[in-house]
């Protein structure tokens, strides 16, 4: 049976049990229309954005794994700049030192 169909039945007999004597369809009615209804925009969904096949999953692994990459090579870019950006203050700061303190042999 197609999930539209099925969902279609579904909402048929809440509508049904809910003429009947109680004016209300029964919680696990609601529940299963529900279940089907978001079971169904879930599969549309998935299928409007490409994901329905199955290498969906190879795919979302994929894209899991280089974003994991990137933003491993994100991390490691970063810590070199500082890294060095130290490095540099660091030089400066001894090359100041040493002209502060007019070190022999420094300025010929």
């Amino acid at each position: 049976m197609d999930e539209d169909e099925a969902l279609a039945r579904l909402i048929a007999l809440a509508g049904t049990s809910a003429a009947g004597a109680s004016g209300a369809p029964d919680a696990a009615l609601l529940r299963a229309v529900v279940e089907e209804a978001s079971e169904l925009g879930a599969r549309r969904a998935l299928a409007r954005l490409g994901l329905a096949d199955e290498a969906a999953r190879d795919d979302v692994s994929d894209l899991r794994q280089l974003l994991g990459a990137w933003r491993d090579a994100k991390k490691s870019a970063w810590a070199a700049v500082v890294d060095w950006a130290v490095r540099g203050v660091l030089a400066l700061l001894v090359v100041g030192l040493a002209v502060k303190l007019g070190l022999p042999g420094l300025l010929k």
